[in-house]
């Protein structure tokens, strides 16, 4: 009877081990994701950073969004969620400089959604300081903050640093998702945008294990 009890407790130990190995299994890097050659420095080294690459000109971006919003919000206390506006050529800065503007102001909530709806819903010609200025006044931010914000110091601080970001991240398109700066989820690779985020959920727990073994 003894031998038995032994040989049960045996397997239950093994079981946890069996299912993470599953786990693993189940999305492989080069796959289902990319590892990035080298490790990019997240906003806070205390929690696990997901940074969403985007483009407010990008259709897939604000489809995307019905699904990542809701996904967003659910995310566990040790999980940072970042967002990164992609600056591919010069005439995307505006819009750079638009959602950091928002960020800046802490407004993203009010403007983020009618920005992508000015663009993909309304047809709007969006590009230039002023028609962002209009979105933002329609959301009740003052004018005068706006200005101050889209043109300072600071804002020029923050665009550098998202185009040295996106250049360690090595972006092919958007959206795209980075997992504490290692790792870089496409839809490409990880089957659409509920993939995307199953492969981020997934690396998240990965990330997880890897800092309560340290």
């Amino acid at each position: 009877m003894n031998l038995w009890i032994k040989r049960f407790a045996f397997i239950v130990m093994l079981l946890p081990m069996a299912m993470c190995q599953a786990q693993s299994e189940k999305y492989q890097a080069g796959v289902h994701y990319d590892v990035l050659p080298q490790v990019i420095r997240t906003a806070n080294p205390d929690k696990i950073e997901v940074n969403e690459v985007f483009a407010y000109t990008c259709g897939h971006c604000y489809n995307f969004e019905a699904l990542l919003h809701p996904w967003s919000e659910k995310l566990p206390a040790d999980v940072d969620f970042q967002q990164t506006p992609a600056i591919w050529q010069p005439a995307m800065e505006s819009y750079a400089r638009a959602y950091f503007s928002a960020v800046m102001l802490k407004v993203v909530d009010r403007v983020h959604m009618p920005i992508f709806e000015a663009i993909h819903v309304k047809r709007q010609q969006i590009r230039s300081e002023q028609d962002f200025a209009e979105i933002f006044m329609a959301q009740g931010v003052d004018a005068e903050k706006f200005a101050k914000v889209y043109n300072s110091f600071g804002m020029t601080s923050m665009i550098n640093q998202a185009k040295s970001r996106i250049r360690g991240y090595r972006v092919q398109g958007t959206p795209e998702m980075i997992v504490n700066g290692k790792y870089r989820v496409s839809t490409r690779k990880s089957g659409g945008f509920e993939g995307m985020l199953n492969v981020a959920d997934f690396l998240i727990e990965k990330e997880r294990a890897a800092k309560a073994s340290q």
